[in-house]
């Protein structure tokens, strides 16, 4: 099957330098959607696809490409048949083509396969829906019950304005017919352009049968022309999101309060409060809790850990019935195993960090490796950068930093040793032993606070 994507407009009223169909739904922009489901498509219907670009350059091109997918220029931009025309050349003539539009993100592929389904192979399929308000649609026109022509709002009479069945734009059609019928078409309408609709005059001049499909839903062919319908429709999309995780047994403190952009699994009994942001790959497995407010991007969250509010977590990994924050950042490469708890202010980057050990306040543990049931001390750092490389820190299992020691990298500390709080450590710490690295105490008898002078 070829699948050509029209995504050329310039979306003037989105007032933006980017073009419209890179503007994102769930953090994917929007081309990027009607490509991903164009893929969905039935395997027997393997797709090669073609985005017609123009406004914005190569913007389009460099943000979608991929071995599946070519590229045609529309320029100038003389309407949906003329867009649809710039793919003649890339499409097979053996196989039907489908039209999709990159502004027009939510289509699900089960609409799609139905519609195909309706056109086989040789007729030509119209996605329509019933609207109760029609206004600026095409209109689909039907003698006897058959659809015979799709008239567009600025061409249409007062009786045809009265349908309230309309074009959604997508459909499907034999392509050696649909080079035929792009090569007759005409602009001599109101808006001086050619239509893609024009086409199915011409399958019924020919005797081609047209036919239809409908989604399930009406908000499958929803386009985007503003910022205002784009914030509409990311809510949309975020609340059927959100609908699904409910349907799934997840737990949302509020629907209408969580942001999925890119793909959440969940086991059972999860529960997610309220202002959550789920960024690319997200697992969260039996029992976990996400507290109000936490951002976790293409992580995994162990089973029955708990993520406490305001938490930003990203390529990480927090093993089960882990305690994280509030407040605790886990950067790309923190790995952290079972029963480990980082507290508020903690800081954990690219570091390893075994089963039971614990770093509960104002901490920065970076380029680490941490053993069993160590705890690490209130304001601790492991000083990994010397201003050109990163160096490691070895902590070793049952070991205690305390409070407010620098542990400058490479250095490990032995198994069971102790830091006295305060220290600075430029030096190996045996095993089991207390290392203590500060400065003498001193009290200055004569000492006397200055006072402020009088002026």
């Amino acid at each position: 099957m070829n699948v050509v994507i029209l995504a050329a407009g310039m979306g003037k009223r989105m007032q933006s330098n980017v073009p419209k169909v890179l503007h994102p739904i769930a953090g994917k922009p929007m081309l990027q959607h009607v490509i991903d489901t164009a893929r969905q498509l039935h395997a027997d219907h393997a797709a090669k696809i073609c985005v017609i670009y123009g406004h914005g350059g190569d913007q389009v091109p460099l943000a979608v490409a991929d071995d599946d997918i070519c590229f045609a220029k529309q320029e100038p931009q003389l309407g949906t048949g003329h867009a649809v025309a710039q793919a003649v050349p890339h499409l097979d003539d053996a196989v039907p083509t489908l039209i999709l539009y990159g502004d027009v993100p939510l289509t699900r592929a089960a609409s799609l396969q139905a519609l195909m389904n309706a056109a086989g192979k040789d007729k030509l399929a119209i996605l329509t829906a019933q609207m109760s308000d029609p206004t600026g649609l095409g209109r689909i026109i039907r003698e006897d019950g058959k659809i015979r022509r799709i008239v567009e709002q600025k061409d249409a009479n007062a009786e045809e304005r009265a349908v309230t069945e309309i074009n959604t734009g997508i459909m499907i059609a034999p392509t050696v017919a649909l080079k035929q019928w792009l090569s007759k078409l005409s602009n001599q309408n109101a808006q001086g352009e050619y239509y893609l609709t024009d086409i199915v005059a011409s399958a019924v001049a020919d005797g081609v049968e047209v036919t239809f499909a409908q989604p399930a839903a009406i908000w499958e062919t929803i386009g985007v022309n503003s910022k205002v319908q784009l914030a509409e429709l990311e809510r949309l999309h975020q609340k059927n999101i959100a609908y699904q995780l409910l349907e799934q047994g997840v737990t949302l403190l509020d629907p209408a309060r969580i942001d999925v952009r890119g793909n959440l699994v969940c086991g059972r009994d999860v529960t997610i409060d309220v202002g959550c942001v789920f960024e690319g790959n997200v697992e969260l497995a039996d029992g976990v809790k996400v507290a109000a407010h936490c951002v976790i991007k293409n992580a995994k969250i162990g089973e029955s850990a708990e993520i406490k509010p305001f938490c930003h977590i990203e390529n990480a990994v927090v093993g089960a019935k882990g305690q994280i924050g509030p407040y605790a950042r886990l950067r790309p490469g923190a790995e952290l195993a079972e029963d480990v708890h980082i507290g508020n202010f903690v800081e954990v980057k690219n570091s390893q960090i075994a089963a039971h050990s614990k770093a509960n306040h104002l901490a920065y543990i970076g380029d680490a490796t941490v053993g069993s049931r160590v705890n690490i001390g209130a304001g601790t750092i492991t000083c990994n950068y010397d201003g050109v490389n990163k160096f490691r820190t070895v902590i070793e299992d049952d070991a205690f930093i305390g409070s407010d020691s620098q542990l400058i990298a490479p250095v490990t500390v032995g198994k069971g040793a102790t830091l006295g709080a305060g220290t600075t450590l430029s030096k190996d710490a045996p095993a089991g032993k207390l290392t203590v690295s500060r400065a003498r105490q001193v009290t200055i008898d004569a000492w006397q606070r200055p006072v402020k002078i009088k002026k």
